[in-house]
């Protein structure tokens, strides 16, 4: 899952004193020559997609969803083109678009992490790297193809890309900037030292530190992170009945259960949601132009139809011949998965542009059940079609959303979608590269959790988005009852709570007593949080550990409480005149809290390399 904050509001445009055309750092090539789309795309995939891809591997490897790189990258970049003024925002974007279809791509070792754990025969690294990038760019034509009308016609809001667009506009502040920019630096200090910490350390070991679990519960609150911190202690209450009706084995961990249930929560909450999602994007559809903002210049937004439908039919063709001619996978069920991939490239990016959630493990799984009643058996069979679900639905949200970044910028769509074929390229590799480092550099990588007794994981790398394909695919051969009984269980419940989350929430009078006084407040949160959770947020918990779900509350319960009580100060956005105002996503706790990430993973990066050097030199 790709995790970000929405903005609310459009920012001023800033104060730097620059003409809107022309080269203010004389340094930097004129905007639209060869040298300076040479410079934006080179920048955006060697340099900042590969820290934002590092960082989206570990994330993956170490909890089991990712962050997307586009406000890191947003960030970074607009240093450079902050020398261009206002027009600066346009190749920041270029750079942004780049380096997060980098890091989307990087976050996809954890296929290869499944083949591991199942003891599946792999590939050489050449045949996934194809067809990792043949996924990519059929994700992405399918998602260009979709632009018109989730974009364009429906104009979703995609709350990431509504962020990341009011970003750059505000980073043409060099003010603004050096603020960012140091609270990134600070989290990325502290992320390092409390990874290198964490590992030589014995106390800090002891506590199971973990500074990026701690950055992830800084993005998404406390409201996230208490009911995942709910879910690991109603699963480690539950473990003596689950062993007395014979779902549980002594020893095993509370997760090798509850996460068939947390699944089932999501697809029941889903069902829910996607439902009300159609509706909702139906009568958008049915509703007559002129009741809906119209953009003033259409130009940036031309692209050839005619050779997008060409991209996309080529690309289903070559990816279904990687998958049978290369990697000997039967073509009916490459070509079953190709089809899904335009149904759930188009509900998950409905669902990404209003929620601001694509759930890519839940159109995994989805396919692997869907295709398991068609006849699939082979677990091999079912990862490989599965993983283009994955990818694809992945690289198409950030597609659509990259897209609505550019619509609310007036950013030319052809040049935008050339950069992110560019990422793409790269991203194929990193992906590979990425998860044999990782999983060379820690051997426990490769051990499958969903056999190992709960004192046998690992605190550190829980891979819970391994652990549920592993869990689905392991279904296909090894039949048990009671994992059909614990998923229905789920989206019995999931559909139930959501449920009732809308009627009370949805109601005036609830909203009275929330906004009456500070216990109407408080009230909100513990009902919110703890009594009647979202199965989205709740599910997540019943995917980690205790101790894992522990520090996630403990980030999330830092942020909100420094955001609550930088809210009741003067400017609680902006510097002492409160001229300098920033969205969410750059605020200090956010942006700490994604510092915290990045820099544990360059911190296990770095230990795992210098090992690595310590065995081949020894």
């Amino acid at each position: 899952m790709n995790t970000s904050t929405s903005a609310a509001a459009q920012l001023p445009s800033a104060t730097a004193a620059t003409t809107t055309t022309g080269v203010r750092w004389a340094w930097l090539p004129p905007i639209g020559s060869k040298r300076y789309y040479l410079m934006l795309g080179l920048l955006g995939a060697l340099v900042l997609g590969p820290l934002g891809g590092v960082t989206a591997s570990y994330m993956n490897f170490s909890l089991g969803f990712f962050v997307g790189g586009q406000v890191l990258a947003g960030i970074l970049g607009s240093t450079v083109t902050l020398g261009y003024g206002p027009e600066g925002k346009h190749g920041a974007n270029y750079m942004q678009t780049t380096a997060a279809s980098v890091a989307g791509m990087a976050g996809m070792g954890v296929l290869i992490q499944a083949m591991v754990w199942m003891g599946l025969p792999q590939p050489p690294l050449w045949q996934l790297m194809l067809f990792m990038g043949a996924i990519g760019m059929f994700g992405a034509g399918v998602g260009m193809l979709y632009t018109p009308v989730l974009v364009d016609r429906l104009q979703l809001t995609f709350p990431s890309g509504l962020a990341v667009a009011n970003i750059l506009r505000a980073l043409t502040d060099p003010v603004l900037l050096r603020l960012s920019v140091a609270r990134l630096g600070t989290g990325m200090g502290l992320g390092v030292a409390g990874g290198l910490g964490a590992a030589k350390l014995g106390f800090l070991g002891a506590i199971e530190l973990s500074t990026s679990t701690l950055g992830a519960g800084m993005l998404v609150g406390a409201r996230i992170g208490i009911a995942a911190l709910v879910a690991g202690l109603t699963g480690t209450w539950l473990i003596p009945y689950f062993i007395s009706i014979g779902w549980l084995h002594e020893g095993e961990p509370f997760r090798k259960i509850t996460f068939l249930i947390g699944l089932g929560l999501i697809m029941g909450a889903a069902i829910l949601d996607i439902g009300l999602i159609l509706v909702e994007a139906w009568q958008r559809w049915r509703a007559p132009p002129a009741a809906r903002p119209q953009a003033d210049d259409d130009d940036w937004k031309r692209t050839s139809t005619g050779r997008l439908v060409a991209w996309v039919a080529a690309w289903a063709a070559v990816l279904v011949w990687v998958g049978a001619g290369i990697l000997h996978q039967p073509v009916f069920f490459m070509g079953v998965a190709v089809l899904l991939v335009f149904v759930f490239a188009m509900v998950n990016g409905i669902s990404l542009g209003i929620s601001d959630s694509n759930p890519i493990s839940s159109a995994f799984v989805t396919a692997v059940v869907l295709m398991a009643a068609l006849g699939l058996k082979d677990p091999s069979v079912g990862l490989m079609a599965g993983g283009i679900l994955l990818v694809a639905c992945s690289v198409a949200g950030d597609m659509q959303q990259d897209r609505s970044t550019g619509w609310r910028l007036g950013t030319p769509r052809a040049i935008q979608f050339r950069f992110q074929v560019m990422g793409l390229v790269v991203g194929a590799i990193l992906t590979v590269g990425f998860a044999k480092l990782f999983m060379s550099a820690y051997p426990v990588l490769g051990l499958d959790q969903t056999v190992q007794k709960a004192a046998e994981q690992s605190a550190q790398w829980q891979s819970t988005m391994t652990y549920k394909f592993v869990g689905v695919l392991r279904s296909l051969t090894d039949d048990k009852p009671y994992q059909r009984t614990a998923i229905v269980l789920g989206i019995a419940i999931g559909f139930a709570v959501q449920l009732l989350r809308k009627q009370l929430f949805g109601r005036a009078a609830y909203q009275r007593f929330k906004r009456s006084s500070r216990l109407g407040g408080a009230s909100d949160f513990v009902i919110d949080a703890v009594l009647v959770p979202s199965p989205y947020a709740y599910s997540f918990g019943s995917f980690l550990s205790l101790a894992t779900s522990s520090w996630f509350a403990i980030g999330g319960v830092i942020a909100s409480v420094a955001n609550w009580v930088g809210d009741r100060g003067a400017a609680p956005r902006g510097d002492a005149a409160g001229q300098h105002m920033v969205t969410d996503d750059m605020s200090t706790t956010s942006l700490i809290g994604g510092g915290l990430i990045a820099g544990d993973a360059l911190a296990a990066l770095g230990l795992g390399v210098a090992g690595l050097l310590a065995t081949v030199a020894g």
